[in-house]
C-alpha cells in the first residue's frame, strides 16, 4: 500500500496518504479509489484484509520464509470499502516500512499458496509468462490507474554468469544488466551507479573460540585495509563501511562512527597481545558468486589476517551448505562472511538478524544490545527509534562484533537507449524507465 522514492523515503502507493494511529497497536490506511486488478476485481479494504490474512495463514503454516517481516500483524479490519485497519502484537514502528514490501492480492487469490504462476497485481505491468529458470514477460496494463508507462513491454532474463550478461549487454540482446563487474566498466555503453544497501561483512564469534577475544576482534579489523579492497577490487565502486550495517538511507545510521583505521602494526600487536599469533580462525564464505566478488573479497581478507599472524582457514563451500553454516545457531564459526542487504529499508531488517542475540545470523549474546534493538522496534517516535539505532550501532562498533569492510554501489550496464536512474532500494521498476529507437 505504500511505497518509497528512488532515494527512499516512504510515500503512499496504493493507500491515498501516508497511514495514522488510532492506537499504539492499530494503524489505519486510506486507499485510492478506482483501483483495480489486472483480472478485473476492484481494489479496495477487503483486499487489503485478504492480503494480510493470506500472509499470516502462509506464516502459520510454515510454508514461507517472510515470517521476519510479518509476524507482528496480527490481523486487519475493513472499516469501510477505502479505510482499513492493520493490527500488531505490540507496538512496532517498522509496520510503515513493512507495508511498502507487502505484496497487494484479489480476494479470490486469497486461498492460494503459489501465485507465481497466476500473478495478478495493480501495477502498470500485467504478467504474461514466466519460463522458470529462463526469463519472466510483462506487458503495459491497459487499465492501470497511474500514469501510462512509457515501455510497452519487457523481458527479464535470469543469466547468472556475468560474462554473458555483459556479452548479452554489448551484442544488444539486452538494455540492463545488474552487477556489472567493475573491470567492464570502460567498455559498456552505458554505466549507472549507486550507493546502495549490500554491506560485505564478516560475523565474529563473540562468545566462543579464537574471537571471543575483544581484542582480537578489533585487530582483525585494523588488519584489513578497506580503502585498497574499495579501490582496487571494486575500482572505485565501493565505499568503506564506517563501522555499521546500516547506509545512510536507512533511518537509525550513526554519523558519528568511523571505519576502523588499517593499522597492520597494531593488528600484530593486539594478536601476540592476546596469545593467538600462529592459531588458526575459521572463515567461511561460499562459492557461487552470489555476492559480486564475494570469493575475491574473501581471499584478500584471508591474507590480511595471515600477515596479522594467523592462520586462516578459508571455506568456500556450495551456497545451500554455506547457509547451513550461516543459519546454525548450535554452533557459530570464528568468522562468517554474508553481504547483507534491506529490502524494507528499516534498521530493524538488519540489526534484528546479525546484531541481536538470537537473531538467525547473530554470533553474540549481548543482553543489553538485543534489549536497546526491542526497544527501537516497539518505539513509535521516529526521532526517539533512530537515537536508540544509534546506541545500538556504536556498542557493536565498539565490541567488534564484525569485520566491517564495505558498502558497495550497485553497478548496472545500460544500453545506449536506455534512459534509467537507479534506486537506494535497488528496485528495478520498469515504469521509471524510458527508451529511444
Amino acid at each position: 500500500m505504500l511505497t518509497r522514492t528512488p532515494d527512499g523515503e516512504i510515500i503512499p502507493g496504493l493507500a491515498s496518504a501516508l497511514p495514522t494511529q488510532v492506537d499504539e497497536t492499530t494503524w489505519q490506511f486510506t486507499l485510492n479509489e478506482g483501483v483495480v486488478f489486472h483480472n478485473g476485481e476492484e481494489f479496495n479494504a477487503d483486499s487489503v484484509v485478504a492480503s494480510v490474512e493470506r500472509m499470516l495463514r502462509l506464516i502459520g503454516d510454515g510454508v514461507t520464509d517472510l515470517d521476519g517481516y510479518y509476524s507482528i500483524i496480527t490481523g486487519a479490519e475493513a472499516v469501510d470499502a477505502t479505510t482499513v485497519n492493520i493490527t500488531t502484537a505490540e507496538p512496532d514502528g517498522v509496520l510503515p516500512a513493512r507495508m511498502t514490501w507487502l505484496k497487494m492480492i484479489p480476494p479470490s487469490s486469497a486461498e492460494s499458496d503459489d501465485l507465481s504462476d497466476t500473478v495478478v497485481g495493480t501495477g502498470p505491468y500485467e504478467f504474461v509468462e514466466w519460463v522458470r529458470g529462463e526469463r519472466v514477460d510483462l506487458v503495459a496494463s491497459g487499465n492501470y490507474w497511474g500514469d501510462t508507462p512509457s515501455v510497452a513491454e519487457a523481458k527479464y532474463t535470469f543469466v547468472s554468469e556475468s560474462g554473458s550478461r555483459f556479452a548479452g549487454l554489448l551484442s544488444g540482446d539486452y538494455d540492463l544488466i545488474t552487477n556489472l563487474s567493475p573491470a567492464d566498466v570502460g567498455q559498456a555503453p552505458q554505466v549507472a551507479a549507486v550507493q546502495g544497501q549490500e554491506h560485505p561483512i564478516i560475523i565474529l564469534d563473540a562468545d566462543e573460540g579464537i574471537t571471543a577475544d575483544v581484542n582480537v576482534r578489533t585487530a582483525l579489523n585494523l588488519a584489513v585495509d578497506k580503502e585498497a579492497i574499495a579501490e582496487s577490487l571494486f575500482g572505485g565502486f565501493a565505499a568503506v563501511d564506517p563501522g555499521q550495517l546500516l547506509s545512510e538511507s536507512i533511518l537509525g545510521f550513526n554519523p558519528d562512527l568511523e571505519a576502523y583505521p588499517y593499522d597492520p602494526d597494531q593488528a600484530q600487536q593486539l594478536i601476540q597481545d592476546a596469545g593467538v599469533a600462529g592459531e588458526t580462525i575459521t572463515l567461511v564464505g561460499e562459492s557461487s558468486g552470489r555476492w559480486l566478488l564475494d570469493a575475491e573479497l574473501l581471499q584478500a581478507v584471508a591474507g590480511y589476517w595471515e600477515d596479522a599472524g594467523l592462520t586462516v582457514d578459508l571455506q568456500l563451500p556450495e551456497f545451500g551448505e554455506y547457509l547451513d553454516v550461516l543459519f546454525d545457531r548450535d554452533s557459530r564459526a570464528d568468522a562468517i562472511f554474508v553481504s547483507s542487504s534491506n529490502d524494507i529499508l528499516d534498521a530493524d531488517r538488519q540489526l534484528s538478524t546479525y546484531y541481536q542475540a538470537g537473531g538467525i545470523g547473530s554470533s553474540n549474546s549481548d543482553a543489553d544490545l538485543a534489549e536497546l534493538i526491542d526497544q527501537g522496534r516497539s518505539t513509535l517516535d521516529e526521532a526517539e527509534r533512530e537515537s536508540i539505532y544509534q546506541q545500538a550501532v556504536a556498542v557493536a562498533y565498539d565490541q567488534a562484533y564484525f569485520v566491517w569492510l564495505i558498502n558497495n554501489q550497485d553497478i548496472y550496464g545500460l544500453s545506449e537507449r536506455m534512459e534509467w536512474t537507479p534506486r537506494v532500494d535497488s528496485k528495478i521498476l520498469l515504469k521509471e524507465m524510458a527508451v529511444s529507437g
